[in-house]
């Protein structure tokens, strides 16, 4: 069995499904197996994006990119600090 991939969109509008048929009565098992997904997918993806509308949960992919690149930035920067403390003491 080959590896999909989701966009964001089609995995809320996934999510959103899944709580209509919940709601419905239809048990977990029958609605993964509806939507081709597994069980652990599923609430892997409910506790990441349950709840959320697409514009959030892009907000967010954002976010989280901003914020690798910002740690990136600051280790780059807390590196070439230790290397010019280090220069500066004169023990090379």
């Amino acid at each position: 069995m080959g590896k999909n991939t989701y966009k964001l969109e089609q995995i809320i509008a996934k999510l959103r499904e899944a709580e209509i048929l919940l709601s419905k009565g239809q048990t977990i098992a029958d609605i993964v197996r509806q939507q081709g997904i597994t069980e652990q997918t599923y609430y892997r993806w409910r506790k990441a994006y349950g709840g959320m509308q697409v514009n959030q949960a892009l907000k967010l992919k954002q976010l989280e990119k901003e914020n690798s690149q910002l740690k990136k930035l600051v280790a780059d920067l807390s590196l070439d600090n230790a290397i010019l403390k280090e220069a500066a003491r004169g023990n090379f």
